[in-house]
């Protein structure tokens, strides 16, 4: 790979500020997002530039660009820590992330509230079931012959809901 004069390396350098200070301002192409593959495409650089390299003896030393990345990947994340999500998708994957969230909080709040229910409408109908048993234990021994006696019916006085037959 040939070497980039200083002049070349500058222009750069400031295609990369400017592509930089526009997607974090939000203005990100179609399809893409905020990030240095983009970053990289939108300058016109290669992204390998923003990467450490390696001597010839094996030893570190930084691309190109690698501090621009750096400062682009900090103020990217300062603004994260401020709430501001530069990246149109990224705020939306986080929107649903917690609406997702509070659905599945809903979600399980429901399944509580319906376990409750299901456990009281299965205590209700034990308890009809049961009474009207005795209802019949009842009727059954009235109508046997034992010592058990039917109460008078009283001429002015009414069910308030209705018969039990």
């Amino acid at each position: 790979m040939a070497r980039i004069s200083d002049e070349t390396r500058r222009d750069n350098e400031a295609a990369i500020r400017h592509v930089m200070d526009r997607l974090l301002a939000g203005e990100i192409p179609a399809g893409s997002k905020c990030d240095i593959k983009t970053l990289a495409a939108q300058a016109g650089v290669t992204r390998t530039g923003f990467y450490p390299k390696k001597n010839r003896d094996g030893s570190p030393r930084p691309g190109p660009y690698q501090h621009l990345a750096e400062e682009f990947e900090r103020r990217l994340a300062e603004l994260r820590e401020t709430g501001v999500i530069p990246d149109p998708r990224a705020a939306q994957i986080e929107r649903l992330k917690e609406q997702v969230s509070g659905l599945k909080e809903r979600l399980a709040a429901r399944d509580e509230q319906i376990g409750g229910l299901t456990d009281f409408r299965e205590r209700a109908l034990s308890q009809i079931a049961a009474q009207r048993m005795e209802i019949e234990r009842l009727r059954d021994a009235l109508a046997a012959p034992s010592n058990v006696r039917a109460l008078p019916n009283s001429s002015r006085a009414s069910a308030p809901y209705g018969s039990c037959s």
